[in-house]
């Protein structure tokens, strides 16, 4: 019998606070973050302060979206998308699957040589936890940059009608997560899943006119477990858990 008891955050998404990074970028924009895809989550964008862009590359082309407060955006997996800052701009980023998009569905665009196998890849996109936080930033900075410029490349390949460069992109980045498709799926079930299902189970119940489940009704507040973690995008306050 399916459960109807879902005592997670709404519709098993995860939330976090991100303050886009203000490094000037390669091309000399006045801040942004580090491009990237999921393959199995779509990700949305509640703008709550400041201003700026997210710029989006798939194979049907190049966008590039205003952000302002007020905003919502959201993009579905296989979509690189990369923030710019054009001044303050803070996100509340809202992410499919328990946050899966922050514990493993993300590939960022390196360069081709380094997305050969996992074990190449983690080493590339590592910020060591157990230096001082400007050894932190030199490397966070220069992760960004490096999948910076290999966006722009793709990029500039895409607009020139060459998709290959993107294609290759996509089939490096789906073997990478492959590993990890076990521990994805099981968070889905637990998440997303069990979500729907109890809605469904409520639902039954409520056109048999029972409320048991109204019984069991419950508050949860919480807060960030860690502030200014060194996310892909910007500084990040984070909500394990949710």
């Amino acid at each position: 019998m399916v459960s109807a008891a879902h005592d997670g955050f709404p519709a098993a998404v995860g939330v976090s606070r991100l303050r886009v990074y203000d490094w000037p970028t390669v091309e000399g924009l006045p801040g942004g973050g580090t491009p990237h895809l999921h393959l199995a989550c779509s990700e949305g964008y509640v703008v709550v302060g400041g201003r700026g862009r997210v710029q989006t590359l798939t194979l049907s082309g190049y966008e590039e979206t205003p952000l302002e407060a007020g905003t919502v955006a959201w993009f579905t997996p296989g979509t690189i998308h990369r923030l710019v800052n054009d001044g303050e701009l803070e996100i509340a980023v809202v992410m499919q699957n328990s946050g899966l998009p922050e514990a493993g569905d993300a590939v960022l665009t390196l360069p081709q040589d380094l997305l050969s196998d996992p074990d190449t890849y983690a080493d590339a996109v590592r910020i060591p936890g157990d230096v001082p936080e400007a050894e932190q930033v030199e490397v966070a900075r220069a992760r960004r940059d490096l999948a910076t410029r290999r966006f722009l490349e793709l990029r500039a390949a895409a607009e020139q009608g060459d998709l290959a460069p993107l294609e290759a992109f996509q089939r490096a980045a789906a073997a990478l997560v492959r590993p990890r498709l076990d521990a994805f799926e099981q968070r889905w079930r637990e998440g997303a899943q069990a979500a729907a299902s109890a809605t469904g189970s409520q639902l039954a119940a409520l056109r048999e006119g029972r409320t048991d489940h109204l019984a069991h009704a419950s508050v949860t507040a919480t807060g960030p477990t860690a502030r200014g973690r060194f996310g892909m995008c910007g500084r990040l306050d984070v909500y394990p858990g949710i």
